[in-house]
């Protein structure tokens, strides 16, 4: 059985950081592709960072230079680095994998299979 797990959400003044982890299970993922994407309160879910088995990364525009993606194959653990936090930051984060190798990785929702339960972000002015 698959499972993500998200942890290291919090609340932050703007300019400040945080580490997002997912820990994943049951599941060689290192292999296919694995994102974050962000969900606002009334948005559509989007990514905003995604690698793939070959650590290539990409990065909405929104983050370019502020976050970072990155994993550990060895302890299976996907991380998201964020520095700079500002209030558009805001929402709930999500760790998201493919089951398989689809080719390039995209920020489409629907080429994703795995989901975790989320972290909630809040960046205060």
């Amino acid at each position: 059985q698959v499972q993500l797990v998200e942890s290291g959400g919090g609340s932050v003044q703007a300019g400040g950081s945080l580490r997002l982890s997912c820990v994943v299970s049951g599941y060689s993922y290192y292999r296919y592709c694995m994102s974050w994407f962000q969900q606002a309160p009334g948005k559509e879910r989007e990514g905003v960072a995604r690698i793939d088995s070959s650590r290539i990364v990409s990065y909405a525009e929104s983050v370019k230079g502020r976050f970072t993606i990155s994993k550990d194959n060895a302890e299976n653990i996907l991380y998201l680095e964020m520095n700079n936090l500002q209030p558009g930051d805001t929402a709930m984060y999500y760790c998201a994998a493919t089951a398989f190798d689809p080719g390039p990785c995209t920020a489409a929702k629907s080429q994703y299979d795995y989901w975790g339960q989320g972290t909630q972000v809040t960046v205060s002015s």
